[in-house]
């Protein structure tokens, strides 16, 4: 059964209303979708993407999962549950440091936006991929995937949570920084 957020707990529809109300990078379009229905009571979700022109650089997915009566794992009531992937150039792709690289853009953007948690966990998965028999002649790729999950501490306004998470899709689509006021520069991409 999905609830609606005014049909919800307090906290749960403060986080909504933060979560509709952010200010991200404008580089990252949002849109609600379905969230998960078994993993709590109360769960909110929305997809992520970073494109160039027609281009997906990076795609992922926020969810806010609420349970009133809390779950020991979460230390709390509330977890966020993200998932980020984009392809990366090879070179980049083929570094063992990636990993690390990307949970360090995790970490850097939560403390960015003075996102306070507790309870983080997940993975970074690099991987790369080569072509044969009849896909031979089409170039391999490399592929980031970010899997993670945190609880906001009570008083921390989810919007700081979801700006984070978008400028670790921006990172991870290899855009630069946002800095107010300085447009940024096209990105440039090698032609497949």
């Amino acid at each position: 059964m999905v609830v609606e957020p005014d049909e919800s707990p307090e906290p749960f529809r403060l986080a909504v209303a933060s979560l509709r109300a952010a200010e991200v990078d404008p580089a990252v379009t949002l849109r609600e979708t379905a969230a998960p229905s078994r993993l709590a009571p109360y769960a909110f979700a929305l997809t992520a993407e970073v494109l160039h022109g027609d281009d997906e650089l990076a795609s992922g997915r926020f969810i806010v999962l609420h349970d009133p009566d809390g779950q020991e794992a979460w230390n709390g009531d509330t977890r966020v549950v993200a998932f980020a992937t984009a392809a990366v150039e090879e070179e980049i792709g083929r570094d063992p440091l990636l990993p690390e690289v990307g949970w360090a853009w995790l970490l850097d953007a939560l403390a960015g936006h003075d996102a306070t948690y507790v309870a983080e966990g997940g993975t970074v998965t690099s991987t790369t991929s080569a072509r044969f028999g009849a896909m031979a002649g089409e170039p391999g790729g490399c592929d980031l995937e970010l899997r993670c999950s945190w609880s906001p501490t009570q008083e921390d306004p989810m919007d700081r949570h979801l700006a984070a998470f978008c400028d670790v899709l921006c990172s991870m689509a290899g855009l630069p920084p946002a800095v107010p006021g300085v447009a940024r520069l096209p990105l440039r991409r090698s032609a497949g």
